[in-house]
């Protein structure tokens, strides 16, 4: 990617925004609930059996996630439903992931 001259520079705004997403992916739970969610959508439950925690811990882990816009709830009828927003994110993570296991 081509940067011009005069975008050098990144407003505290913008800055802030893109910090959030990095702290999302800093803490190793979170990081494993993302991988699981990089490819379906799952319910809390699904979540910790996958991940081997608790589902209170995914539970405020994914209350964290949805406050930094990363998942998103949907309900069908007593279940709750995790998915990523956005697939600019999963391919973030993605790209972290491969970046880690390719050293």
């Amino acid at each position: 990617m081509i940067r011009h001259e005069n975008d050098l520079t990144l407003n505290e705004h913008t800055a802030a925004h893109v910090a959030e997403l990095f702290r999302a992916f800093s803490d190793t739970s979170r990081v494993r609930i993302l991988y699981a969610l990089t490819s379906h959508e799952l319910n809390v439950g699904a979540l910790a059996a996958a991940i081997g925690v608790s589902e209170s811990a995914v539970s405020h882990h994914l209350r964290s996630l949805r406050q930094m816009g990363i998942v998103v709830a949907r309900r069908d009828g007593k279940e709750v439903y995790y998915s990523i927003i956005d697939p600019h994110i999963i391919t973030l993570f993605q790209q972290g992931v491969n970046h880690v296991k390719e050293k």
